[in-house]
């Protein structure tokens, strides 16, 4: 083992290397005063910075978590390494020679195992650098890089190299350096092989990836050649210094302007990290190889200081794959006090293929802030539902309510309830609102869990979407759907069809699945439906009922048609004056549906000032009107 670090060596490596400019590294500071910097602690999550350095004494401490100490100390925990680790660090930034007490100056064979690794990594960072300028293999390497837009200077300033083919280049290249198999095992360098340890990456371009400290700590490679059958994009596997979850592609170069301008630009791969810096965007960075998660966060979160104006930028591909980045980003975006936004690029191109087609000024352009990562996730929630039935609405707006009530900000909050009652076409702004605040207010007596179940406007406290995806589903029409008329009476019109499909067929064949609005009579509708409708019960009463419970989707719509195929119908004398007036209540009620559907598209219409499209809305509006009027006065007879 190493002996123990000669004591002045240590004080002239807490001496010469400024706290401050070590801690700058990991975190934003700023003036706290008296002398002092803070910033947000890197130990804890917080929301205001309360940790704060003094330069002048060499120390640092968080009154959140009070954690606290000297230059080594903070190296010591920030990047979990042990005393002798971190002054070596330190005195290898810091040029200072250390002396070891027992054994004179410290072999490098004997070092801490995370400075032995990063040495390595380096170590081969420098190999393939080498082999992609120099070795005539790379040319396939330089030609994938020049295709895309990057010369020999833009592959030298982000580090880019290549892996040779055979099989163990670099593991002798690094045995030649004095490490050991074990180490470079350890590394992710090497893997094992069946004569011992061989290159894990092979014939690919690498870009190295450092920490935020600026070292390498691994590698991210891609695939140039058909013959190699892993993946596009290999990275290295976690290690003792290496957790994907953990690193930014990019975080060293771009993390004095992301504190600088307050702003970050979260990009997909690493030539799209490539493609934004030499456009002039050099706060881009990017995840390696796993989704942007709560430890990314954590990161810039330091970097940004958390203050109002500091903004995260999105840009993900247009794609579902991309699409599906992009709300995974949504959800944890309450955690950033900055405001967050998505750039989706014209064509679903990403950075580096938009700088490739329109140059530097379109990437530039694709990353200014337009539309805020909470809209789109709206937009595309709201996207799958049918805005033109009431179902599809009170769907829609079960699934995105709980979404607008996770906004921390009550003004944003309010404002963007109302925005989504536009989005929805929902007239009655206040209901929406008020929605949303309900949920907030669940989700706070619940500990910040998100919002309690929502109850949908079906009566049954489902909404339309949830019941669709629940499990079994009631048997019958319990009691409060006969409390409510609207469901008294679309039950009644069902019972009439299974029981007497004399009085209100042909009338009743024609009546829509969506004119039934409590999910187990719309079940037992389209059944009917499925067995050939209520006109084949006239022809076959007994044969009828047969088929309609054969024609069930599953064993509780079966049950709840047997159900109302035998439920006494409320009235002692059923004629076809009953059976008209159940036939009529129903159309109306589905008429007056339609007409609040199209008066929310009528103001859709509006505030899109298409002329041709508010003609058509407001035609059709007149239609329902006169189509309502004539059954209120005929009845039956306009049906």
């Amino acid at each position: 083992m190493a002996g123990r670090i000669n004591d002045e060596d240590v004080k002239a490596v807490r001496d010469g290397v400024p706290i401050d400019a070590v801690v700058s590294e990991y975190l934003q500071l700023r003036n706290a005063g008296g002398g002092n910097l803070k910033g947000l602690c890197p130990f804890h999550d917080e929301k205001s910075p309360s940790f704060q350095v003094s330069p002048s004494k060499g120390l640092f401490h968080c009154f959140g978590c009070q954690e606290g100490g000297d230059t080594i100390t903070f190296v010591m925990k920030v990047d979990h390494l042990t005393f002798s680790e971190a002054v070596e660090r330190l005195a290898g930034q810091a040029g200072i020679t250390l002396r070891y007490e027992e054994g004179g100056y410290n072999p490098s064979h004997q070092r801490g195992e995370r400075i032995r690794l990063v040495e390595a990594h380096q170590a081969a960072a420098k190999f393939y650098i080498e082999q992609l300028d120099t070795s005539p293999e790379a040319d396939t390497g330089r030609t994938f890089l020049a295709e895309r837009g990057f010369d020999q200077s833009a592959a030298a300033h982000f580090g880019v190299g290549y892996s040779p083919q055979g099989w163990d280049h670099l593991t002798r290249f690094l045995r030649g350096k004095g490490f050991t198999d074990k180490e470079l095992l350890l590394s992710g360098l090497a893997q094992e092989g069946r004569r011992g340890p061989i290159d894990r990456f092979r014939g690919r371009l690498m870009w190295p990836i450092r920490d935020i400290g600026g070292e390498v700590v691994g590698f991210g490679a891609r695939k140039l050649y058909e013959s190699d059958n892993g993946p596009k994009y290999l990275n290295t596997p976690d290690t003792p210094i290496y957790r994907k979850s953990q690193v930014l592609y990019g975080i060293d170069l771009a993390k004095k302007d992301i504190a600088k301008s307050s702003r970050a630009v979260v990009v997909e791969g690493y030539t799209d990290v490539m493609a934004c810096h030499l456009a002039g965007i050099t706060t881009a960075i990017a995840t390696c190889g796993t989704a942007f998660g709560n430890d990314h966060i954590k990161i810039l979160r330091r970097l940004l200081m958390d203050n109002g104006s500091a903004r995260v930028i999105f840009t993900f591909d247009g794609d579902a794959a991309g699409q599906k980045a992009a709300l995974r980003a949504f959800e944890d975006d309450q955690k950033f006090a900055a405001e967050t936004y998505i750039a989706i690029a014209p064509d679903g191109m990403d950075p580096c293929d938009l700088r490739l087609a329109k140059g530097d000024a379109a990437v530039a352009d694709l990353v200014e802030p337009r539309t805020p990562l909470f809209e789109f996730a709206l937009r595309q929630i709201i996207a799958r539902y049918d805005l033109e039935t009431p179902a599809g609405r009170a769907a829609a707006l079960d699934e995105s309510a709980p979404v607008v009530a996770r906004i921390k900000n009550s003004g944003a909050q309010h404002e963007v309830a109302v925005q989504l009652a536009g989005m929805l076409g929902i007239l009655d702004t206040q209901f929406v609102v008020k929605r949303v605040a309900q949920m907030a207010r669940w989700a706070r007596d619940r500990g910040g869990k998100g919002p309690a179940p929502t109850s949908g406007g079906t009566g049954n406290g489902r909404g339309p979407q949830q019941y669709e995806n629940s499990g079994p589903r009631p048997p019958s029409g319990p009691a409060l759907t006969l409390r409510n008329p609207v469901y008294a009476t679309e039950r009644e019109l069902l019972k009439l069809a299974l029981q007497r499909p004399d009085l209100v067929s042909p009338a009743f064949d024609a009546y829509g699945v969506d004119e039934f609005t409590a999910p187990p009579y719309a079940a037992v509708r389209e059944t009917i439906m499925e067995a050939g409708g209520a006109e084949y019960g006239v022809q076959d009463p007994q044969e009828y009922l047969v088929q309609v419970r054969e024609a069930a989707r599953d064993d509780v719509v079966r049950a709840m048609v047997t159900e109302l195929a035998v439920e006494a119908i409320m009235r002692k004398t059923v004629d076809e004056a009953y059976a008209g007036e159940q036939l009529v209540t129903v159309r109306r009620r589905a008429v007056e549906r339609r007409v609040r559907d199209v008066q929310g598209a009528l103001a859709r219409a509006s505030a899109q000032g298409d002329p041709v499209q508010l003609a058509a809305v407001q035609n059709e509006l007149w239609v329902l009107q006169q189509y309502d009027q004539a059954l209120r006065e005929k009845g039956p007879a306009a049906l």
